[in-house]
């Protein structure tokens, strides 16, 4: 991308990398990682027009969150507890991920590098 004269990078980690995950800390060390890497790629290539940001799903209902509940009673209450306190009331969907990182690929955010954005329902909001 350096040598063509720009180009755009976004990546994919979690809010868990964002803020931690209570029972996930090497999924969030990871995720983290990837925060922390993109940060610094977008600082060294900012000069080559190369953008680099990140997007952070929050809570998704996906196969993954699926396993990680469970089927039983105990699994629900997880679940529930999720979408309570999401400010939103819901578990993201998979369709609610990719608008970001169109827009991050798009020519509307040409002025936009280094930055993590979370799709979380307003759950790691920061005030």
């Amino acid at each position: 991308m350096v040598a063509a004269g720009g180009g755009k990078i976004v990546n994919i980690a979690s809010d868990a990398g964002r803020v931690g995950s209570s029972g996930e800390s090497v999924y969030s060390a990871c995720k983290g990682g990837i925060i922390a890497f993109s940060k610094t790629l977008a600082r060294e290539t900012a000069r080559s027009n190369v953008r680099v940001n990140v997007v952070c799903p929050g809570p998704t209902d996906t196969a993954l969150l699926q396993s990680f509940t469970g089927g039983g009673e105990f699994g629900q209450k997880i679940y529930d507890g999720l979408k309570r306190a999401i400010p939103l009331k819901r578990l993201g969907q998979p369709e609610d991920i990719p608008g970001a990182v169109a827009f991050l690929s798009s020519d509307d955010a040409n002025f936009i590098t280094g930055q993590v954005i979370s799709v979380s329902g307003g759950l790691t909001m920061h005030g």
